[in-house]
């Protein structure tokens, strides 16, 4: 949150220099305060897994924040009870009147499709178009962030030789960039996914800035010049075990998969993976709350 000092004080300047958000008597004057409106499109399998994540993220910072989870109507999910989308969720249909403040878009495991393929394209499609007009900012996570260069921008995913799978070091190349401020100049990330972004066209793209990439793992963190597209190609919101989990679940359907880089102590899967990712995560969804959707977003949409 900005602190909010006279205008004409010295140390103000210097602050401003520093990348300190401070805010001036005047504009804090002029500032209503009220809940944010965030929905979440939730395409995730295991939705409750994933709505757990993201609200402790969400939740971890002093603004009231009113949350709305979406499905889509035209894929039917069968790891969650019909029961819990109808109590808890809502569709497109019903929503896309309504203007909000942020938006979550979420990872999906269908990479291995083109996007033309999935079976809800064209529904994203219009959703995507539909936060062109309704959402202040969206946040983009993994094959999300991979649709949303696709349909934005033209950038279609590549497929990998093996999986990217595990917790990588990755390095920001423009740390003045508010959604990465407080952040390491290195910093790790859980990555899992079987496709990559071109790192040379999203840095000749001068729609995009790109805010960190791993030699390893490629390109992590994009934001687009007129900020309001954010997009995440891991998974920073993923609990300590959630690569374990999916681990053991392949392994258990047979499939042939290493063990996840950089994530067991000593890549030995029979000991409890750390958290080393925590610190960073909530910068950013804090971040991402305060300058991209608290400060942007007008106090009445009409």
């Amino acid at each position: 949150m900005p602190i909010n000092v006279p205008k004409q004080l010295p140390a103000t300047k210097l602050l401003k220099e520093e990348k300190i958000f401070v805010m001036d008597e005047e504009r804090a004057g002029k500032q209503d305060i009220r809940p944010l409106n965030i929905i979440i499109l939730n395409l995730m399998p295991e939705k409750e897994k994933t709505e757990l994540q993201l609200l402790r993220l969400l939740g971890n910072t002093p603004l009231q924040v009113n949350v709305t989870f979406m499905h889509t109507a035209t894929h039917e999910s069968k790891n969650v009870s019909r029961t819990h989308l109808d109590t808890f969720y809502t569709s497109f249909e019903e929503v896309k009147q309504r203007k909000y403040d942020g938006m979550i878009i979420t990872g999906a495991p269908i990479e291995h499709l083109q996007f033309e393929k999935v079976n809800y394209w064209d529904e994203m499609t219009q959703i995507m178009e539909w936060t062109k007009t309704n959402v202040t900012s969206v946040l983009h996570i993994c094959w999300g962030a991979q649709a949303a260069l696709y349909y934005h921008y033209g950038i279609n995913k590549n497929e990998l030789s093996e999986k990217c799978f595990g917790v990588f070091d990755h390095r920001l190349s423009d740390p003045t960039v508010n959604l990465v401020r407080g952040f390491n100049d290195e910093f790790y990330a859980p990555v899992s996914r079987y496709t990559s972004v071109s790192y040379d066209k999203i840095k000749n793209d001068s729609r995009l800035n790109l805010l960190s990439y791993s030699d390893d793992a490629g390109v992590f963190l994009v934001i687009s010049n007129d900020e309001k597209n954010i997009m995440i190609t891991g998974h920073l919101e993923y609990d300590a075990t959630t690569l374990a989990e999916e681990y053991n679940r392949d392994i258990n359907k047979g499939i042939a998969i290493d063990v996840p880089k950089n994530y067991f102590p000593h890549d030995d899967p029979t000991k409890s993976p750390l958290n080393t990712w925590r610190s960073h995560t909530h910068l950013l969804f804090s971040n991402w709350l305060n300058y991209y959707v608290y400060q942007e977003t007008p106090y009445e949409w009409e």
